[in-house]
This record gives structure tokens, sequence and C-alpha cells, in this order.
């Protein structure tokens, strides 16, 4: 029988991340004649990829989020989505900021349950404090514990967790062949955003976020501007922090020399256009982004506050953000402007989603089974 097994994804947001981003690369790589994806979502005007998802045979389903107060409308809208949607077996949830208030209702409809990790830190503030009280509840309440990497599992889940059998740690594998290099995507790129052959391109690819830390990004760029004339920078990517972004662009005056291409799914073609690949976030759990720019041959300037799982090649560069930004610059400076292949090193540390499609279909098989 095709398409019986359908697994529901809560992701919240269905614009582009990283958390959607994972999902959408094992949706398209899953044989779909089997396994069938349907999502749960809470933010109902972020659809990027909701026309894309019913192209492949998903439904999206749209729920009210919690906002601090509205514990009982959650509660009720959970509880009357699995009384309407009795045939669900296996909820897959990438948000884990109220989980708990929705994994055990799922599990009193009979689903089994995995809450999955894909950061290290809930930010600042009260808001950030509230998301650790609710998410304690999620290492024994979820029938499985998955994670983009060992210190996003450890942040979310603990030490003692990460250590039974119901822990799986998930890389965020990519289509690693889409991403190599090319010549053509590189010349189409560049004409497409008015940018000289000859122009040094520093790029970044993500949602505009503090975890992001763009402004630190900019300041770098600014000082590398200074000693290079003819360099641009790419910007991938959109998000809440875009006005305060432009703002400081404008302040800095850079506007001819930074490019936002806005949110983009030909990432792949995008990184063929840059030289270098500039990624200083604050907190991450695992960045498909860096990843995916390794598999485009690119030198790769990280913060240290990422985790080391993602270092596949000797590609990637840590640095610390409170060495500031001229050490940035100067370890661009010193990088050679050259492309390297390193997909076979990427598929043999575990980031090839072709194989992690067909691990994680054979858990999804094994659990709808069960």
């Amino acid at each position: 029988m095709q398409n019986e097994i359908r697994i529901l994804h809560m992701i919240s947001s269905l614009n582009i991340g990283g958390s959607q981003a994972f999902v959408m690369n094992l949706y398209r790589n899953i044989d779909r004649n089997l396994i069938q994806f349907d999502f749960i979502i809470d933010h109902p005007n972020e659809l990027y990829f909701k026309e894309e998802i019913e192209e492949l045979g998903g439904r999206v389903y749209s729920l009210p989020g919690f906002n601090g107060f509205n514990i009982g409308e959650v509660k009720k809208a959970w509880n009357r989505f699995f009384r309407e949607h009795p045939d669900y077996r296996i909820l897959h949830s990438h948000t884990r900021s109220y989980a708990s208030l929705y994994l055990p209702i799922a599990k009193k409809n009979g689903l089994k349950t995995i809450i999955h990790s894909h950061s290290t830190s809930n930010g600042t503030g009260a808001k950030a404090l509230i998301k650790k009280v609710l998410q304690y509840p999620l290492r024994y309440q979820a029938d499985y514990l998955f994670a983009c990497s060992e210190i996003s599992g450890e942040w979310l889940y603990g030490k003692r967790a990460i250590k039974k059998e119901n822990y799986k740690m998930i890389p965020n594998a990519i289509d690693v062949g889409k991403y190599t290099f090319s010549n053509k995507n590189r010349s189409e790129i560049r004409k497409e955003f008015n940018i000289p052959n000859g122009d040094i391109v520093l790029g970044h690819v993500g949602r505009f976020h503090e975890a992001k830390n763009h402004l630190f990004l900019l300041d770098v760029f600014y000082m590398y501007n200074k000693r290079h004339s003819n360099a641009k920078l790419l910007l991938v990517g959109d998000g809440e922090l875009r006005k305060v972004i432009e703002n400081r662009i404008n302040e800095l005056g850079l506007c001819r020399s930074v490019i936002m291409t806005g949110a983009k799914n030909d990432v792949n073609r995008l990184l063929s256009a840059m030289d270098y690949f500039l990624f200083p976030s604050i907190w991450e759990g695992l960045p498909v982004a860096v990843v995916e720019a390794q598999a485009a041959g690119l030198p790769c300037f990280v913060s240290n506050t990422v985790t080391k799982d993602v270092a596949v090649s000797s590609l990637v560069k840590y640095l610390t953000i409170k060495d500031g930004v001229e050490c940035w610059v100067d370890e661009i400076e010193n990088t050679p402007l050259t492309k390297t292949d390193v997909s076979s090193q990427i598929s043999e540390a575990g980031f090839d989603m072709k194989e992690t499609s067909k691990e994680l279909s054979n858990f999804y098989k094994e659990l709808f089974y069960a």
C-alpha cells in the first residue's frame, strides 16, 4: 500500500532555517512511495516551503502557538487535532520550546514521540528562562531523543539522558553532490547580482536572528572591504532583524558592497559564487550551512561557539568572537583563494543525506509497525 506511513512533523515555521533545511533535505530524499511527511506549524504566515511540501504529497496544518498565557488553548487544539486525525502513529517534533505541553497529548492518543534538538541555546531574558523550564521534562516525556550534534543533545537532555538507548544523534546531512562547486553557477550568479569576475566575495547563509551575529559579520566585512575595495558580501537569508541589518549597512556606508538576496532555495548555486564563507554565530546546534559551504569547497571561518562536529574537513577554521574583528580579517587574508573538493570526507563523516534518509526510513518503519 502506497504512502501508508505518514510521519507528523511539528516544526513551527515553514520558512528557511536550519531545522527546516534538514527536514526538507530528508523529505526530498526519502522514499515517498512508502513514507510521507505531514507538518504542524504555529506560524501560519511563514510558508516558504508549503508549496513544495504539497507538491511532494505532504499536508500542512496550523495550530495556535504558545504565548506564555494560553496553555489551555494549546492543549485543547492538540487534543482536537488528534481526535480529528486518529491515524497518525508517530510525532517527530523539531520544536522544543513548549513541546512538553503537547507530547503527553500525543502519547495519550497512542503516538510514538520523538523530540529533536537543533540548537544549544534559548537566547537570553525572561522568555529564555520560561523555555528552559518548559523544556526540562522533554527528556522524560519523549519516547526518543534526537539531536543534530553531541553538544546539542547534552544541552537539551543532559549528560545522563544522552547515554540511554532511546537517544540518537542524527547529523544535519545534505545532498552532497548538489553542492559541488560549479563554474557555470558561479558565472550565472555573479552576473545576476552584477558582481565582476575579479571581485572577492565573502558569504553567509542564515536567518537574520541574534544567534547568527550579523552585526559582527558586517564589522568584519567593513574592515576587509577597507583593505580590499573589490570585495563584496553576499548575505543569503531573511528574518526579524532585517531592518537592523539594513540600518547597520547604511551606517557603515556598505550599500554598494553588500548584497542581500533574501531567502533563496538555490543556496547550492549561490555558494559557488563565493570565495570565503563566514559564520560567526553566538550559538548553534549543528549548522547545515557550514556543511554545505564545505561541500562547495569554500574556506569557512566559524566561531568557536559552534560544535566541532561540523568541521568535517580542513576547510573549517575556528575563531573566537572575543579576539575581535581584525583577527578574523587577518585569517581571511592569509587563506589562499582555492576551491577544495572534500565531498568524500563529508560523506564519510555521515553527512550524506542519501544514507541518513535510509537510516531514518528504517527507523520510522520499525517504529510504525512496533
